[in-house]
């Protein structure tokens, strides 16, 4: 059997999808599985052994340009491709839609009008899942999956999942001393409602015995970083990482702490232990909890339909909270 499967964007949104790689190969083996994803987020996906050929398009590069004919070109590639048995649609919006309607295929999966943000989306597939657009993403996409080849994951193999992000570095350019535990702190985010404050950042490092580095990903998150290193020069501030070298550094950390992004979502991929903050955004779906992996929710009331970017009660969570939890998590490691 051929599948494809069509994710295309954001870092953690992929990476909340990619988990269903190594239950759809347990399921069956000889099943060879294409991805189809945005060009800046390949290298996710580069070095998967479940993946047998990944392809890129690159909406964001022809919306950048204003350019319908290289999108257009793009597309036309697609319908080039040999014959798939199901195109799975993991994405739910319109653009990946479009994407699986031009791949050859038997049949088309993906969620239905009620079930997704983009209910236009679900007028082309020949399949169609019900699962609450609130549900926990993860969940959601295992039962994509189940429903379009037919098996059950149980809830215990996602909590023992192999890691599944993997990185061909062999050096970062930096070291990482082992002299006590390393913690990664993430101060960027997709939106300012969703970062923690530096200063809060800044009084966990004053609070909590441990080597610190931070990662960052733009301008404005350099500057973040360099503002807690302000208030706590004992932090180690990061270059400027690929996707390859930024897997390969979460890989040695004993904690990551940061907001709702994908850096924080790579550490519950590889089975590091994590603190995800969380704000504006619902908790409750965007992460799944294991014994390592904690969330912390602000006391907002947060709807997963309609984000509310002025919320900014991530600012509330008391870094006591989050030097409590990094503790046992720490402890639990020992």
């Amino acid at each position: 059997m051929r599948i494809a499967i069509v994710k295309l964007s954001a870092l953690g949104d992929i990476v909340h999808a990619m988990v269903v790689l190594q239950f759809i190969k347990k399921f069956n083996q000889e099943i060879s599985i294409d991805w189809y994803v945005e060009e800046s987020f390949k290298d996710l996906l580069k070095f998967n052994p479940h993946v047998s050929n990944l392809h890129t398009v690159n909406f964001k590069k022809a919306k950048r340009n204003k350019s319908l004919l290289a999108l257009f070109q793009d597309l036309n590639k697609l319908r080039k491709h040999d014959l798939y048995d199901l195109v799975i649609d993991m994405q739910g919006l319109i653009k990946s839609a479009i994407i699986s309607k031009l791949l050859p295929s038997n049949q088309i999966i993906g969620f239905d009008k009620f079930s997704t943000r983009e209910k236009l989306a679900s007028h082309f597939y020949n399949k169609k899942l019900n699962c609450s657009y609130e549900s926990n993403v993860i969940m959601r996409n295992i039962a994509l999956i189940e429903f379009a080849l037919g098996f059950t994951v149980e809830k215990q193999e996602i909590y023992n999942k192999a890691p599944f992000i993997y990185s061909n570095v062999k050096e970062l350019g930096f070291k990482i001393k082992k002299s006590k535990k390393n913690i990664l702190l993430i101060p960027g985010a997709s939106h300012p409602s969703k970062r923690y404050p530096a200063e809060n950042f800044a009084n966990l490092v004053h609070s909590l015995d441990a080597n610190y580095h931070i990662i960052w990903g733009n301008v404005d998150e350099e500057l973040l970083a360099k503002e807690i290193k302000k208030r706590a020069p004992n932090v180690e501030i990061c270059p400027k990482l690929s996707i390859e070298k930024l897997v390969c550094l979460i890989a040695q950390f004993d904690l990551v702490i940061g907001p709702d992004t994908g850096p924080t979502h790579i550490a519950w991929a590889l089975n590091i232990p994590s603190i995800t903050l969380y704000g504006p955004t619902p908790g409750y779906r965007n992460s799944l909890e294991t014994e390592f992996n904690k969330i912390i929710e602000s006391e907002s009331n947060v709807n997963a339909n309609k984000i509310d970017k002025s919320d900014y009660s991530i600012r509330n969570i008391k870094v006591e909270n989050v030097m409590v939890k990094a503790k046992d998590l720490l402890n639990f490691i020992n």
